[in-house]
């Protein structure tokens, strides 16, 4: 009995020792968290303490370089609206020499580059670069970018080709049958030509392309031969045929009377006799006239009895039977 209650009284200040031993090691531990908390917000507030005096001790400067920025807009702003007076001057200039249109345009993309290129150096030199740096750099950058865009300095080039040598103008119908591409020419810029299709597309096209393939003008000349074929069959009034043509010319207010008008025989073709005719009218005029007299020639024929042969097709279909 006592030996039973020594042993009990034995475990429990174990117990006890035990649970004291814990609340030491739980307290110390607590007071490391707190001070490694401690020394991070000592950190923390150390360096938000050294940004506030780092941007106190530079405050004029900050401001100074705001104030430049905010300038270096401004006289950004004011050199555009001087660049866009520039240009309008020198195109106000052009219309009144009458000068040609390709000319204008290729003369204003020139301006337009070159001055904006000044402002940006005037603009750089007054951060404080000193202009022989903005200088070799420019230089520098140009020699870098004249081998990377070979392509468009052959534009460039192609450009002044064309202002020069004149192959077409603003307005020209033009067609570049090596590259399938034709349409009317609405600008010449420094480095491409923009044409307008007969469906109002802008095909946009570089001047090298223009330069280096042969193409065809056209609008070039006041005036365009209209050439016509039409056949006949073997059996209809030839005579008739051709007469009912000539006074069709003779009588198309769009036909130049003045030059000269031929009706004749093209050729004997397989299935029929082919009749040309050639006479002139304006380039303006050149397909409303072409629409017209097809038109005009078809009906006067189915009028007249005249018939226009085509290709037939004939299908025979034949019976057999089957053998078993």
């Amino acid at each position: 009995m006592g030996g039973k209650f020594l042993s009990f009284m034995t475990w429990e200040k174990i117990a006890v020792t035990a649970a004291g031993v814990v609340g030491v090691t739980d307290e110390s531990l607590g007071t490391d968290v707190q001070e490694s908390v401690g020394e991070v917000t000592a950190q923390a507030t150390e360096e938000v303490n050294q940004f506030v005096r780092y941007f106190q001790d530079h405050i004029p400067d900050l401001v100074a370089f705001g104030l430049k920025v905010l300038f270096a807009l401004v006289f950004f702003f004011i050199g555009s609206k001087v660049i866009k007076w520039l240009r309008k001057i020198v195109r106000k200039s052009f219309e009144r020499t009458g000068a040609d249109a390709g000319v204008s345009q290729f003369v204003d993309s020139m301006l337009k580059f070159g001055l904006y290129a000044i402002l940006v150096f005037i603009i750089a030199t007054k951060f404080g670069v000193e202009s022989s740096s903005v200088a070799a750099l420019i230089a520098s950058a140009g020699v870098a970018i004249g081998l990377a865009v070979q392509g468009s300095l052959s534009n460039f080039a192609g450009g002044i080709l064309i202002l020069l040598l004149k192959p077409f103008s603003v307005g020209d119908y033009i067609i570049v049958t090596q590259e399938n591409i034709e349409g009317t020419v609405k600008e010449i810029q420094i480095f491409y030509t923009k044409l307008a299709t007969v469906d109002n597309q802008t095909v946009v096209v570089p001047n090298s392309i223009l330069t280096n393939n042969s193409l065809t003008n056209v609008t070039a000349r006041p005036e365009r031969k209209l050439d016509l074929k039409v056949g006949i069959s073997y059996d209809a009034d030839l005579k008739k045929a051709k007469d009912l043509v000539e006074k069709m010319l003779l009588n198309d207010p769009s036909i130049r009377q003045d030059e000269e008008i031929k009706v004749f025989i093209d050729s004997l073709a397989e299935s029929s006799v082919v009749i040309g005719l050639r006479a002139w009218v304006s380039t303006e005029e050149y397909w409303d006239t072409r629409w017209r007299l097809l038109e005009e020639i078809k009906l006067s024929f189915d009028k007249e009895g005249i018939e226009i042969p085509y290709n037939h097709l004939a299908v025979q279909i034949k019976n057999t039977h089957e053998i078993y």
